[in-house]
């Protein structure tokens, strides 16, 4: 069987940071690649609500604190005098809104007195597994957040916040952010759920024809568990340190659910870990099967080339061709009228007791 060698494929997300060595702290240098940005606002209070587009950042000005909570959420970077003038709105630390804009920041917390600070990543499948940057900032009365471009997990979240259900608009900001992450956390779910039937496929594949490719599907695999394994981990110890230390931007109602949270990372990191162990096993699997069935291969050969070993050696004795004229010990059975079937008969006699041999030795056997 031959094996398709592959590149090996990327483990993480590729970055190159837009600031210089040495440049002034919380510069904020944006991609000029990235989308330009869309902000939208949801306003609202127990019996207020109020969503909307907004193109001029003048107009947010009087929405933040007319209402009991603000959520603002801004989908792409590139422009940044918007990311600028959003800092100094809610007044942000210049360090803060770098961070968002470099966005290969592996999920964290840092509390600013004011307002907390939180990274984590949400995982996309379509096509192929990557991950983005998503940026929250939890006020006493906004929750402020920036991602990379348009398209997230959140619409669940907005749509209980349409509809009021689960009495979400009678909450704190903190509430919200909690939601939030606790969306972006399970979008995790139902990618783990697909690639665990990919291993699943693959396991039936190698048992029964393993193609070319499927070593190369196996180790697309490992690499892209891997980067759900470093988007996910660090996740975990800041959902469960906002659950355990006591913060006034946070109630103690909200570190219930984000407790909650906290177990799900906890859930998505063990099947992370077993997901990567099977594709281990498979890759071994695959190759111990590779080298049985190579060993089959070499046990056929082995055979022929040994029974033909005897047989080209009789050949080669009775191919000298001695003058039997010259003397009586040059070859009599040239002269025998029966000898060319003795030669046969003897390399057909040779060829059957190897035969035998090793079926009694289990050669031949499956």
């Amino acid at each position: 069987m031959n094996v398709k060698l592959k590149r090996p494929a990327k483990v993480g997300p590729r970055f190159r940071r837009r600031t210089l060595p040495g440049a002034t702290p919380g510069t904020v240098a944006v991609d000029p690649r990235a989308a330009r940005p869309v902000l939208h606002v949801i306003s609202y209070g127990p019996d207020d609500y109020e969503e909307r587009d907004l193109d001029d950042l003048s107009a947010l000005v009087p929405l933040v604190g007319q209402r009991p909570v603000t959520w603002v959420d801004v989908q792409g970077l590139g422009d940044a005098e918007t990311i600028t003038r959003l800092g100094e709105i809610f007044g942000l630390h210049p360090l803060a809104l770098e961070d968002v804009v470099n966005t290969h920041q592996r999920a964290k917390v840092e509390d600013y007195g004011a307002y907390l600070f939180l990274v984590a990543r949400i995982v996309l499948a379509d096509p192929r597994l990557d991950s983005e940057q998503i940026s929250i900032f939890l006020g006493a009365n906004f929750v402020l957040t920036f991602q990379e471009k348009p398209g997230d997990c959140l619409d669940p979240v907005r749509q209980r916040l349409r509809k009021g259900m689960g009495g979400i608009r009678k909450t704190k900001p903190d509430f919200l952010a909690y939601a939030i992450l606790d969306a972006v956390v399970d979008a995790y779910f139902p990618v783990l759920e697909n690639y665990g039937e990919k291993l699943d496929r693959l396991d039936e594949e190698i048992s029964s024809q393993p193609a070319r490719e499927t070593f190369g599907r196996i180790h697309d695999l490992r690499a892209d568990l891997l980067l759900l394994r470093r988007a996910i981990w660090p996740l975990r110890e800041d959902v469960g340190a906002l659950a355990r230390d006591s913060n006034p931007l946070i109630s103690e109602e909200t570190r219930v659910f984000l407790r909650d949270c906290h177990d799900h990372t906890v859930q998505i990191i063990e099947l992370v870990e077993a997901s990567r162990e099977m594709c281990a096993d498979l890759r071994e699997y695959y190759l111990s099967l590779l080298n049985a069935r190579l060993n089959e291969v070499m046990k056929v050969l082995t055979i022929i080339a040994t029974i033909f070993i005897p047989l080209g050696f009789i050949a080669g004795v009775y191919g000298m061709n001695f003058d039997p004229d010259a003397s009586g010990w040059n070859m009599p059975e040239l002269r025998w009228s029966h000898g060319y079937l003795f030669a046969l008969g003897l390399m057909a006699a040779v060829a059957g007791g190897l035969l035998y041999y090793f079926w009694r030795r289990g050669w031949l056997r499956s």
